[in-house]
Order: C-alpha cells, then sequence, then structure tokens
C-alpha cells in the first residue's frame, strides 16, 4: 500500500515511507538464448545463467578468477561449464525454435555447444499458423565460420502436429564435413503431410567436444518471422526476485505441481539448486558436468567433479591473440564440483552421470575455484583448489535448504534493502517482462516501475558480481558463456570498469567496492615495471585494456590510470575511511602523480600539457588532449586534497599546487563545443560513443552548471552533437552527463532509448551503428551484452536525484517533469552521509540526512542552499 506523506517544513527531518516496488523479472516460456533470455544469479566469486527448462535445466556457471594470460598478455575471462539435470519422465515442451541463432539470417551467428558426447542435442520449431499450410520436403543446414570437425555427421528430422506425437520424416548418418565454413546444403525427403511442428535430433559430430550450425532453414520458409516463443505449458512461471536473489521457476504438468529454486550464496560459497514437486517420487533423471576446457569428468558417490589446467589455452581472436604454439606465463589449475542431494527414491552413478530415480526432492551444491591468489610475490598461484572446493561442498551439504537460504537472504538483504526508490505505478507492472518491454517498444507509454526495476536490477547485478575478498566486476560481470569472448571479457580501462563502479557508494553498496580497490593494489607493481619499460618514467601507467594479472596488449592510454584514481578517492570521500585512503588509494595516487609531475610539458608561455595520449576511442594521438588534461587536473586535486586529510607530503602537495596551476584549462571550440583536443577540429557531425573529453563534467567535478557555467554550456553543446543514439553503455553515460547538467528532462529521454529492446539479429553498436539498449532478461546490449550499462544507468539515476560532488547535499538536481511525485531512501553523499528524500510535483516535501557523527552539512533544496546539522545514525 502506498503511503502518502504530509508536506514537512524544508529542514526538518522525517522518517521517508517509499512504496514497495515489484523487483520481479518473469516469464511465461524458458529460457532459449543464454545472452537474451537467461537469467543470472552470483554470489561474487560465482556466477550463473538460468534458463529454466522443463524437461531439462542448463545451468551455465563461471568462476570469478577463471582467466587466461599473464602480466604481458591481457588474456580473456573464460567460461567454466555447464551443470545439465536431464528429467526423464517430464516431457518436453521446451521450445518453439531452440536455437535462435539458427535463424537470424547471419552465418556469422551460430548455435555452439559445448557436448562432449551429451547427444541428443535437440532443435525444435513451431510454425506460424500461415507457414503450415503446405508440407516440408526439404531442409537447409549452414556449417558454421570455424572449426569443421564440430559439423553435424547424424541426424533425424520430425513432424508432428502436437509436439507430444513426432513422425521421423528423415534419418541421415555419417554425413562429410561439410566442403566449406559458411555453406549451406540441402537435404530432401519425402512428405506429403503439413505438420505445425518440427524437430531435429542431432546425434553426433565429426568427433569435436562441441557442436555447431550457423543456420537452419526449413523449405522456403523465412523462420525469423516465425513464432519463437515456447510452447505454453500449463502453471508455467520462471523468476527471478531481485528482493531475495532468488530464481524460481513452477509449472504443472500431468497433475503434479513441479518447483525449482536457486540462489548463489555468499556466505557458503555455492549455488544451489533445489527442485520438488508435490507428489511423491515425481523426479527421476540425471545430473550430468561439462568442462569448458576438455578436463576429464569424474564421478563419485554423489559428486561430479571437472578438474583441469588453463595450459594451452589462449585467446583467438583481438589485440591478444597468440599464434600456434604460444603460451602465456601463467597457467592456473581449477576445479569444479557438483554434489547431488535427494530426499526418497535413489542415486548412482551412470556412465559418468549421476542418474537419481523417483525421487521426492534433488537439491544440487556446486562450488569452484582455482589456484589462483591475489598476490604478485607468490607468483599469482597458491595452493591447489581440490581442497577448498571440497570443504565448501562438505560444509554446505551438512546444512540444511531453509538454513543455507536464511544465511543468504540475510546477507544479501542486508546489502539489496539499504535502497528503495518509488517512481509511481504502472498497470504493465502485471505482465511478463518480455511482453512488458515488447509493449512499451511499441507504444513508448511510460512504465515507472519498469524504470525502478531496472534501477534495482543494477544494484542487485553489481551485489551478485563484486563482493569482498573477491576480483572486480568485469565487461559481462561475472557471466560469460565463451573462451573467446567480446573484447576477452576484460578490464576495459578506458570507461568501462570505472563506470562498473560508480554506483557503488551512492547506490550505498561501498562493500562492493572491495574487489576494485584490491584488484588495483594488486597490479600496481605489474604496470610500474611496464611504464618503466616503455616511458623510462616513475609511476604507472594503463593501456586500455587489462587482465586479471594487469597484463595488457592494447594502446596505451595513459589518462586512464588516473582514471582509476577518481573512482578510488570518490569512495574515500562517500566514506571517510582513512585507514583505505593510507593503504590503497592514496599510496597508488601519488605514484601516478609521479609519472605526471615528470611528464607534462611546458609551453613557451608556462602552460603544462600532458604528453602523447590518446582520447579513447578516438583519434589523433597528440599532446594536451582534453582527457588527459582533465584527468590530470582531477588526479592532482584528490591527491592534494588526500595528503592534506592524511597530514602527510607537503612539499609534495605543494609541488602539485604550483603544476595544477599552469595545467591547460578545458577550452571551448569554434562552434561553442568542449574542445577533444588542443587543436580545435571537433566535428560537430561526429556520433562516437566515447565522450572522453567530458569526463571533467561526469565523474570529475572540474566542469559545472553552478560553478563554471560557460564550460557547462559547452559540454552541453558536445553531448547533442553526439546525439542520443548510441550504444548501451554510451547512453547510461550520456544519462550521468546530463544530469550532472540539471537536465532531467533530456537524462530521461535517453532512459527511454536504453529500454530499447534489443533483437537477436541486432550485434556490435560499435562497428554497425545499430542501437544498443537492453535484451528480454533486462541486461545491457552494447551489442552483445555488457553489464556496464546496467551499472551506469543506476549510477545515473541516482545522480538524477543526488548528487554530492562540489561539496554541497544536493536534492533533486535533474528531477525530470514525468517523476513529479515519489521518493526515495538510503541513498549516500559524500562525507559519510545517508539520504531520504520524498517529493511532490517536483518540488521536496520532506528529507532526511543522517550520519555515523553529527555534522554540519551544506543542502540545496528547491533552489535554496542552507546549512543544517545531520542527524546520528
Amino acid at each position: 500500500m502506498k503511503i502518502t506523506l504530509l508536506a514537512l517544513l524544508l529542514g526538518a527531518t522525517a522518517t521517508i515511507a517509499v512504496q514497495a516496488a515489484d523487483l520481479t523479472l518473469r516469464y511465461d516460456q524458458p529460457a532459449l538464448r543464454w545472452e537474451q533470455e537467461a537469467l543470472p544469479i552470483g554470489n561474487g566469486q560465482m556466477g550463473a545463467m538460468l534458463f529454466g527448462g522443463i524437461q531439462s535445466e542448463q545451468i551455465q556457471f563461471n568462476e570469478e578468477s577463471l582467466w587466461i594470460g599473464d602480466e604481458d598478455d591481457t588474456g580473456a575471462y573464460q567460461a567454466f561449464g555447464d551443470v545439465f539435470v536431464q528429467f526423464s519422465n517430464i516431457e518436453s515442451q521446451d521450445v518453439g525454435i531452440a536455437a535462435p541463432a539458427t535463424i537470424d539470417g547471419n552465418s556469422d551467428t551460430k548455435w555452439c555447444v559445448e557436448n562432449q558426447g551429451a547427444f541428443p542435442l535437440i532443435w525444435q520449431a513451431r510454425l506460424n499458423a500461415d507457414d503450415q499450410k503446405s508440407p516440408i520436403t526439404r531442409y537447409t543446414l549452414t556449417s558454421a565460420n570455424d572449426v569443421p570437425e564440430r559439423d553435424p555427421s547424424a541426424w533425424r528430422f520430425y513432424g508432428s502436429q502436437d509436439a507430444k506425437t513426432w513422425t521421423l520424416l528423415d534419418e541421415r548418418k555419417d554425413v562429410a564435413i561439410w566442403p566449406a565454413r559458411n555453406s549451406a546444403q540441402s537435404f530432401e525427403f519425402e512428405n506429403q503431410t503439413a505438420y505445425s511442428h518440427y524437430k531435429f535430433e542431432f546425434l553426433a559430430t565429426h568427433g569435436a567436444s562441441h557442436f555447431q550450425l550457423a543456420e537452419i532453414g526449413l523449405g522456403a520458409l523465412n523462420l525469423a518471422n516465425t513464432d519463437q516463443r515456447a510452447l505454453p505449458v500449463p502453471g508455467y512461471r520462471r523468476e527471478l526476485d531481485l528482493e531475495r536473489a532468488v530464481h524460481t521457476v513452477t509449472f504443472d504438468q500431468n497433475g503434479i505441481n513441479y518447483r525449482r529454486e536457486a540462489f548463489a550464496s555468499y556466505p557458503a560459497k555455492v549455488i544451489a539448486y533445489r527442485f520438488t514437486a508435490d507428489k511423491p517420487g515425481a523426479l527421476t533423471g540425471s545430473v550430468s558436468l561439462t568442462d569448458m576446457h576438455n578436463a576429464a569428468i569424474s564421478a563419485a558417490g554423489d559428486t561430479l567433479t571437472a578438474a583441469g589446467s588453463l595450459a594451452g589455452h589462449t585467446v583467438q581472436g583481438g589485440s591478444s591473440e597468440k599464434k600456434p604454439g604460444d603460451s602465456y606465463g601463467l597457467a592456473l589449475r581449477y576445479e569444479a564440483q557438483v554434489r547431488v542431494l535427494h530426499d526418497g527414491g535413489t542415486v548412482k552413478i551412470d556412465d559418468g552421470k549421476i542418474s537419481f530415480t523417483n525421487t521426492n526432492t534433488l537439491t544440487l551444491l556446486l562450488a569452484a575455484g582455482t589456484d589462483f591468489v591475489q598476490d604478485r610475490t607468490r607468483g599469482w598461484k597458491g595452493e591447489d583448489p581440490h581442497a577448498k572446493v571440497a570443504a565448501r561442498l562438505a560444509a554446505a551439504s551438512q546444512r540444511t535448504w531453509d538454513d543455507l537460504l536464511t544465511e543468504h537472504l540475510r546477507d544479501y538483504q542486508g546489502l539489496f534493502n539499504r535502497v528503495s526508490l518509488d517512481l509511481g505505478t504502472s498497470t504493465a507492472a502485471a505482465q511478463p517482462t518480455d511482453q512488458r518491454m515488447i509493449n512499451f517498444n511499441k507504444t513508448k507509454e511510460r512504465d515507472p516501475q519498469l524504470e525502478t526495476l531496472l534501477f534495482q536490477y543494477g544494484r542487485y547485478l553489481l551485489i551478485a558480481s563484486s563482493r569482498q575478498g573477491g576480483v572486480p566486476a568485469n565487461l559481462q560481470g561475472k557471466w560469460n558463456n565463451s573462451n573467446n569472448p567480446p573484447w576477452r571479457c576484460d578490464y576495459h580501462t578506458d570507461i568501462n570498469i570505472q563506470m562498473n563502479y560508480w554506483l557503488t557508494d551512492v547506490a550505498n553498496l561501498s562493500e562492493c567496492f572491495a574487489p576494485f580497490a584490491d584488484w588495483i593494489h594488486s597490479i600496481r607493481p605489474v604496470r610500474t615495471e611496464a611504464t618503466l619499460k616503455e616511458f623510462n618514467k616513475p609511476g604507472w601507467l594503463m593501456r586500455g585494456e587489462s587482465g586479471l594479472f594487469g597484463g595488457s596488449t592494447w594502446d596505451w592510454v595513459p589518462g586512464t590510470s588516473a582514471w582509476l584514481m577518481q573512482n578510488s578517492y570518490d569512495h574515500y570521500r562517500f566514506t571517510g575511511d582513512k585507514e583505505y585512503l593510507r593503504t590503497r588509494a592514496y599510496p597508488a595516487m601519488k605514484e601516478i602523480c609521479t609519472y605526471w609531475t615528470e611528464s607534462l610539458i611546458a609551453q613557451p608561455d608556462g602552460t603544462l600539457v600532458t604528453p602523447i595520449g590518446l582520447s579513447p576511442e578516438h583519434g589523433p594521438k597528440e599532446i594536451g588532449i582534453s582527457f588527459d588534461q582533465q584527468q590530470v587536473w582531477d588526479l592532482f586535486t584528490n591527491t592534494i586534497e588526500a595528503s592534506e586529510a592524511l597530514g602527510v607530503d607537503a612539499e609534495f602537495r605543494q609541488q602539485l599546487v604550483s603544476m595544477k596551476a599552469r595545467l591547460l584549462a578545458p577550452q571551448i571550440g569554434k562552434w561553442g563545443q568542449l574542445q577533444e583536443w588542443m587543436v580545435d577540429r571537433d566535428d560537430p557531425q561526429d556520433k562516437h560513443r566515447h565522450l572522453s573529453h567530458l569526463i571533467a563534467l561526469y565523474p570529475g567535478r572540474q566542469i559545472s552548471p553552478v560553478k563554471t557555467p560557460d564550460l557547462a554550456k559547452a559540454a552541453a553543446v558536445s553531448l547533442n552533437a553526439r546525439g542520443d543514439v548510441s550504444t548501451g553503455w554510451s547512453t547510461a553515460n550520456k544519462i550521468t552527463m546530463w544530469a550532472r547538467l540539471h537536465d532531467g528532462d533530456r537524462a530521461y529521454k535517453l532512459i527511454g532509448n536504453l529500454l530499447h529492446l534489443v533483437e537477436s539479429n541486432e550485434r556490435k553498436a560499435g562497428e554497425t551503428g545499430e542501437k544498443g539498449g537492453v535484451y528480454q532478461n533486462l541486461l545491457c546490449a552494447h551489442p552483445p551484452f555488457q553489464i556496464d550499462g546496467n551499472l551506469g544507468y543506476t549510477a545515473g539515476v541516482c545522480e538524477m536525484l543526488l548528487q554530492s560532488h562540489l561539496d554541497e547535499i544536493h536534492l533533486l538536481p535533474a528531477l525530470p517533469k514525468v517523476w513529479a511525485t515519489g521518493s526515495v531512501k538510503g541513498l549516500r553523499a559524500r562525507g559519510g552521509c545517508f539520504v531520504d528524500i520524498t517529493w511532490q510535483d517536483g518540488k521536496v516535501t520532506a528529507y532526511r540526512i543522517t550520519s555515523a557523527e553529527a555534522q554540519e552539512v551544506k543542502v540545496r533544496v528547491n533552489g535554496e542552499l542552507k546549512m543544517i546539522r545531520t542527524e546520528q545514525r
């Protein structure tokens, strides 16, 4: 029930009530596509994508430290494997189209499955009514773009009217490898019946561990227009509850109600999945485990194990591609174990799988790890992971499901429940999320609860992919299904990793920042040596990308290490944690400052400019680029403040003060824009996705409408020129920047753009000019999936509601007209403050500011700047 608040005198404290929102992603059919439909769970250390199948469930899982690469080479984040649960006594009604990548008309995309001999692989289609009028007598299969041994060598093709009783139409055995890559072969057969459903059972490949096809065609039909939704299943519901971080599947079949629940526990360091039914003995089937790096799978007792090494595995493609025979200087060992627990019935090992028969419940506990340690002095490697993986499973298996779930909820909700947001109610909230997205994109009718859902989804994803004691969220958080993922699924340091952590403190998840800080601390020696070797200078710089061990193989982008420090010092500004400042942030800030104090170039008039650098990812390379100038200004400003706070390095501090005053300031160009380079060459038709010359506006504090109105106006001119249509993450970035310009309506327009539903045939927006947005599962699409857009959106909404970067707490600085009435509770402001706000008709009606110790703070509310004393928490 929504609670209506009476307007309170401004400045008075109040308890802010926020409407309980429906924070659930829900769907009426299983997922078919990993990237677009499967749903993510995670505990920081592990992540999993869940598909919610009927006859089978797929748990595609990752472990945070499963990286290839070394101190010289970025390498790539790796996919770990899958757990498959196959039910032999439940009818298959899982799919409308089983592998949509095979019907997108693009032979460069493919259906690729690491099957490890786990045949048959099923592809099933239900035709639209208009396509059911004529019999199918021919089908066409198109080979994928690589690895001929993955071509199918045997299959059966069926037709059906009800997807239950199937007629064999064609069977092929010992089919030769396709004559070429991306080539089509047609197969004809006799058939007099116009079926409504068709199915392939692929039975074998040419001995490869993977199966793949690029396209499947039926007769002359255009399957891209075929209904790709799953067949209706009575009572089917697939949900991800963000308030509980629990994934649930329910459905009815043959009078039995089935329920499946899954969560990823941070305290227990396991992924737990429980299958139940309301009829005793209703669960019969098998559990299998696959590995993406060809490790042998062993079975003993109630446990399946995959253990192996990453030696010999390299990235294929991209800036860190290895030649045949090359290897990395590091090779981690890894292990995954899945334990099968049951109530009733029997469980036994059966041909490398674990079979279960007539059980009442089935519980899977999954744990994984590597021998990685975040310590260069130990060569990044520690003990074999077997003992710690086995210990986690042993401890978890001794506890009840309810006990594990209660512990998980206590831990997760202790973070997630800190912030609540009410932007209004939606008539669409009861719809399945995919249909809700389709309708929104057709009608553009406002859906405020969808905006809130996406906001809280960003907080959920950060909690799921970045927890204390772990490593940072990468380009896909902790979810990746490829060993050659897009952009290596690495740490792009020219915006993406920074963007991942913009929301951390303001969205009241400060603990989730620890992996970012620990990773920077661990790679500093690597980057120091690389910088000395490349530039013969002290301090340390980054290239535009990095791997787990600090290695990198793309262009040097000198300003990016200072940008990492912007996040680092901002964390201190929010928390006031001087121990963190003393041991983590300040030493790194000082080191990077020494590079710039040694490298800045004095112009004839005494102005200091940066040496040759790159404005990511936008040439040309030259001296004095705005990105580097702004980063150095920000770094010097923060380091000066940090040294004062710690009471250290007074002489060095004075050197920074002097040099900062001589830095080339941001320049306004000939068409009123904020210049990207010293030379006034900006093209007003340039729509590049990166906004590298505007970091002084956000996340920096050099430019603002309050203190530098002329520069803020120039930044708006540049933003206008770049346009509102771009990739997913760039759109989120623009939301933050228009918020900093106090233009809430423009920021809100970009929220609408970010909610563009990206379909399967929309690929790399940065290369094709196609529009980014979100998929049906609300994961942000560059495309393809990059998590920074999700996390950046949440940061942008926070920035619209609360700003504190100018040493004052500004309430509702960029409130759009459509958010005329609402409330938010639990946001965090710099200075260690926590802020609750209620507003009506665009004006603050009540607010509450608390802090650990009462303090005097400046607050800007409804246009008035006042000094108040905070409440003690």
